[in-house]
C-alpha cells in the first residue's frame, strides 16, 4: 500500500497535498504507494557547510539534528533542472556522511518503528548501505520480516513509473514458482507492443538460460548476482535469454533493456453466464495512466449491466492509494457512501497531524470523484453498487491492492480472493526524494472502517492450508500459464466463475506457490525471492 511501493496514502487529495507540501518545501513525488506522496524534506537548510561538517563530528547515540540541515548535501550533487518541477536542483556539495545524517534523523522522525532501529555511525557506512539498516529487523510472529519494503530507487525513474507510467526492462513481468534449485521462472505477463511482444515471448514461457547461465541449478553469489543484473537490468543493459515454450520448444533472444509504456488496465470484458454478466478487468498497476482506464472499463462494464465483477490483480504491485480507494468507491458504489476507505496511523510522535503534508489526520471517506492523475479532477465516477467482488490475487498482489481488499471488507463488501496469499503489506510511505535518489520507508499503517489493519502476512483464500494470512471466502488455485489473463478457462478466472455458481472451489493443487517460496525471514545464496513492493516489479535474487 504501493499501504501501500512504490500511494496516495499520501493525504489522499494530491490536489489538497500539494499546495501544503511546498509550502513545506517538500520536492514532491506524487504516489500514495501504499507509497506516497512524495517529498523530499521539510524546511531549511543551513548555508555554511563547514558547519555541517563540524557537527558530522559530533555523532552521539540518541541525539538527531534536524534533517533539515543536511537535506540537499550530496556527495554527487546533479546540475541542471528537475524535469519535475522545470526548476533547478537544490542540490549542494556535501558528503556522503551528509547524506547518511540525513537519513539517520529522517528516519528517526519519520520511521513507524523508529525506536528499533540501531542507531549506527552516519561515518562508517556508504550511503545505500546506510539505509538498508535504517529499518526494523524484527520478525511478525509467522518468521517473516516485519519491514520487508525498504528500497530505493532514481528519483527521475521513479517520477516517470509512476507519472507518465514508464518503466525500464523488456516488458515482461516474471513470474517465481520456485526460487530455490531447481528454480522455476514463468513469463506472467508482457506488455502489448514491447520487445518481448515483438520477438514472440508469451505467457508461459519459461527462463530456461540468462547470459549462458543454467537458470534452474546455478547457484554461487557472483552467478545469482548476475542472474539479478539479467532480471532487473538498468537502461540499456544487454542480456541473452533462453525460453522453453510450452510445446519443448526453445526460444533464444538477445534483450536490450529500454524504457516501456505500461498499460496498466487490460483485457476489459464481459463474461455471459447462465446466472447474468459478469464483468472482468485485469488491473496491473496503481499509476497514474490507471485512473481514466479503469473509470473507462467500470462505465463500460455498467453498461453491460454486469452483476458481478471478476477483477485480476494477481501482479498488481500497488501505486496511488488514491486510485485504490477510487476502484473500491466504484465497486461498492451507493454501500460506500459517507464510509471511511481507511485511516493512516504514523509513530508515536505524530498522533494527531500528518508530518508530511501539515493536515490533521482525519480517516478519508471513499472517493467519488476523479482525483486528476489522468481523468479530469473531480469528475464523477461511475458506480456498480455490488455487494461482492472476487479477486484474483498473487503472491505479488501488495500494497494499494490490498488496500482495495481491506477496504472494501471494512463496510461490509463481500471479497472473495482466488488464488493466492497476498504480500502482506498494510503499510505505506511517501517517496522522499534526496541527491538524485528516491527512499521508501514505512511511515504509516492504514486501517479501514472497522479499524482492521493488521494482515502483515496478507490474506489467504480461506482453503489454504495452514495460512499464515487473514482468511477471506475464495479457493487456493495455482497461476495458470497454459492460459491469457481473461481467458474462461484460464484456472484462477474458472474458479472464480465456479465459486460464483456453485461455491465450491476446484481441488487443491500441490504445486509450490510462489509466495511459500518467497516469504522468509533469511536470504539464502542461490534463492531468488520476489520483491513486489518494487515499482519495477522485478525478480531479486538473494543470498
Amino acid at each position: 500500500m504501493d499501504l501501500f511501493q512504490h500511494q496516495s496514502f499520501c493525504q489522499r487529495r494530491s490536489n489538497q497535498a500539494i499546495p501544503t507540501c511546498l509550502r513545506r518545501g517538500l520536492s514532491i513525488v506524487l504516489v500514495s504507494l501504499m507509497t506516497a506522496c512524495g517529498g523530499g524534506g521539510r524546511g531549511n537548510t543551513i548555508d555554511n557547510l563547514d558547519e555541517v561538517v563540524s557537527q558530522e563530528d559530533r555523532f552521539q547515540v540518541g541525539v538527531f539534528q534536524d534533517a533539515d540541515n543536511f537535506q540537499n548535501l550530496c556527495q554527487n550533487p546533479r546540475t541542471g533542472n528537475n524535469p519535475a518541477t522545470g526548476f533547478p536542483f537544490l542540490d549542494r556539495q556535501g558528503t556522503s556522511t551528509d547524506e547518511n545524517n540525513w537519513l539517520r534523523s529522517w528516519s528517526n522522525d519519520l520511521y513507524l518503528w523508529y525506536n528499533e532501529i540501531q542507531d549506527l555511525n552516519p561515518k562508517d557506512y556508504e550511503t545505500l548501505e546506510y539505509f538498508q539498516l535504517m529499518r526494523s529487523f524484527e520478525l511478525t510472529p509467522s518468521g517473516n520480516f516485519k519491514d520487508q519494503f525498504h528500497f530505493t530507487i532514481d528519483s527521475e525513474i521513479w517520477r516517470q513509473q509512476t507519472q507518465s507510467g514508464v518503466t525500464g526492462g523488456y516488458g515482461i513481468t516474471f513470474s517465481l514458482v520456485s526460487s530455490s534449485p531447481p528454480r522455476r521462472i514463468m513469463v506472467g505477463l508482457i506488455e502489448p507492443g514491447s520487445q518481448a511482444d515483438q520477438l514472440g515471448i508469451r505467457r508461459g514461457d519459461e527462463v530456461i538460460g540468462i547470459d549462458g547461465l543454467d537458470v534452474m541449478n546455478a547457484s554461487g553469489g557472483t552467478v545469482v548476482d548476475n542472474l539479478n543484473a539479467a532480471l532487473a537490468p538498468p537502461e540499456g543493459a544487454i542480456h541473452d535469454f533462453v525460453f522453453q515454450r510450452p510445446d519443448g520448444s526453445e526460444l533464444e533472444v538477445t534483450m536490450t533493456s529500454t524504457l516501456v509504456a505500461l498499460t496498466p488496465v487490460q483485457n476489459v470484458q464481459v463474461i455471459d453466464t447462465d446466472s447474468g454478466p459478469v464483468g472482468y478487468v485485469a488491473f496491473h498497476r496503481h499509476n497514474a495512466p490507471s485512473e481514466a482506464l479503469l473509470i473507462d472499463a467500470i462505465t463500460s462494464l455498467r453498461g453491460e449491466s454486469v452483476t458481478d465483477l471478476v477483477l485480476d490483480i494477481r501482479y498488481n504491485t500497488g501505486g496511488f492509494l488514491d486510485i485504490a480507494n477510487q476502484t473500491a468507491a466504484m465497486i461498492a458504489g451507493t454501500r460506500a457512501e459517507g464510509q471511511i476507505f481507511d485511516t493512516m496511523r504514523f509513530n508515536d510522535k505524530h498522533t494527531d497531524i500528518n508530518p508530511i503534508t501539515g493536515l490533521p489526520l482525519r480517516p478519508t471517506p471513499f472517493y467519488f470523484s476523479a482525483a486528476g492523475f489522468s481523468a479530469t479532477a473531480g469528475s464523477p465516477l461511475p458506480r456498480m453498487d455490488l455487494d461482492r467482488v472476487y479477486v484474483l490475487t498473487g503472491a505479488r498482489t501488495c500494497s494499494a491492492s490490498e488496500a482495495i481488499i481491506n477496504g472494501l471488507s471494512g463496510i461490509g463488501v463481500e471479497v472473495i480472493i482466488i488464488g493466492e496469499t497476498t504480500c502482506g503489506k498494510p503499510y505505506g510511505f511517501y517517496a522522499f526524494n534526496n541527491c538524485g535518489t528516491s527512499y521508501f520507508s514505512i511511515q504509516f499503517s492504514g486501517e479501514n472502517a472497522m479499524g482492521f489493519g493488521d494482515y502483515p502476512d496478507g490474506f489467504s483464500p480461506a482453503n489454504t492450508p495452514q495460512t499464515e494470512g487473514v482468511p477471506l471466502p475464495g479457493c487456493l488455485v495455482s497461476d495458470d500459464f497454459t492460459r491469457e489473463l481473461g481467458d474462461i478457462t484460464e484456472a484462477r478466472l474458472a474458479a472464480a466463475l465456479q465459486y460464483r455458481a456453485t461455491t465450491t472451489c476446484p481441488m487443491v493443487s500441490t504445486t509450490r506457490h510462489a509466495r511459500q517460496q518467497r516469504r522468509i525471514p533469511r536470504r539464502h545464496e542461490d534463492q531468488i525471492v520476489l520483491e513486489p513492493f518494487s515499482m519495477n516489479s522485478r525478480i531479486e535474487i538473494a543470498y
